[in-house]
């Protein structure tokens, strides 16, 4: 494809991505949703804060 026609192209299409971006309202998430992220975040919280179990050492024999 000749570099014209392809820098062409790309401007066309990025209009248009930028059309659809600007009429692109988000939804605000429900509270199930919120609700949902805010277990999940606290249950990684207290995987990361849980104390690690000391290694049981085995009794040494001569």
């Amino acid at each position: 494809m000749h570099s014209d026609i392809h820098l062409l192209l790309h401007t066309y299409r990025s209009a248009e991505l930028r059309h659809e971006a600007a009429e692109f309202i988000p939804v605000r998430p429900g509270l199930r949703h919120r609700m949902g992220w805010t277990l999940v975040e606290l249950g990684l919280r207290l995987a990361q804060s849980r104390p690690h179990p000391q290694p049981v050492r085995a009794a040494r024999t001569a």
